[in-house]
């Protein structure tokens, strides 16, 4: 049997270390568009100039990137991994991310739940600096199609919804034909972001951008536009990634402010399509 629940949450996942520094967040946010619109824009250049770092909270998905290779040969995850997407992500910011610092990411099978003709298995990660303190926590929800059907809870409920009203901020990030060039350095090399011939083999005319690199962009979006650039606000950022992103396209994220939270959704606006759905940011 490919998915046996209590056999793959019973198993232990090996911890690693992991380390950034102040270029290491200077690259992730120039892939994730800082200063492309703006480059000497003080508050841009709060992304990108060591001068006043800071780090946008969605980096935090960047030291633990590795940790999901765990994954393979597990106990009860028995699966066929060119039949996995990235579904969902849910990041929980413990306390404000360090321009630089040396962490421990302890991974681990949080749920599996069976959506039918998929399995939805949740790796959560949990990341502490080198004292013991928590830094922050990753769940990374994994699709793997064709793998339901054993008979698992559903999981819970659809959750973020965006409002019936109209949106309390809209904001239109562009993007670089070049972004997944650069956003790839930060660690993620799938092939299917840079090779054309490797994105055709995927169903794409040409290579898309990473789910991660939209969820950087919508989280800049909320940051800027509805906190003015605290990034230590942000407690929690969870999000659905529901269709693909283009280099070269524009962004577009809309924004409900709904008691401590930002209900965020996001499209292409070029072709109108839904990237990411049932997202929210919620605040400390």
């Amino acid at each position: 049997m490919p998915i046996d629940p209590k056999k793959a949450m019973a198993a232990t996942m090996a911890s690693g270390k992991g380390s950034w520094g102040q270029d290491d967040v200077i690259l992730y946010h120039l892939g994730c568009g800082a200063g492309f619109q703006k480059p000497t824009d003080p508050k841009e250049l709060e992304y990108t100039y060591e001068a006043k770092l800071k780090v946008l909270p969605s980096f935090g998905v960047i030291p633990v990137f590795g940790a999901m290779g765990g994954m393979a040969g597990m106990p009860g995850v028995e699966i066929n991994f060119m039949m996995v997407l990235h579904g969902e992500q849910d990041l929980e910011i413990h306390r404000p991310i360090p321009t630089s610092a040396a962490v421990v990411n302890q991974p681990r099978i949080a749920a599996i739940y069976d959506k039918g003709k998929a399995a939805l298995i949740v790796i959560e990660v949990d990341t502490t600096l080198e004292n013991g303190e928590k830094l922050f926590t990753n769940r990374f929800g994994i699709f793997a199609r064709g793998e339901g059907g054993f008979g698992g809870e559903p999981g819970p409920k659809t959750a973020n919804n965006a409002p019936d009203r109209a949106p309390d901020l809209v904001v239109e990030s562009p993007s670089m034909p070049q972004q997944a060039l650069i956003y790839r350095l930060s660690g993620d090399k799938n092939p299917l972001h840079a090779d054309p011939e490797f994105a055709k083999m995927g169903g794409f005319d040409t290579p898309i951008l990473h789910g991660l690199c939209s969820y950087g962009i919508v989280c800049k979006a909320a940051v800027d536009g509805m906190l003015d650039g605290d990034v230590n606000k942000v407690a929690r950022y969870q999000a659905r990634f529901s269709g693909v992103f283009f280099p070269g396209e524009t962004m577009v994220t809309s924004m409900w402010k709904e008691g401590n939270q930002i209900i965020l959704a996001a499209q292409a606006k070029q072709r109108q399509a839904a990237v990411i759905s049932n997202a929210a940011i919620t605040l400390r």
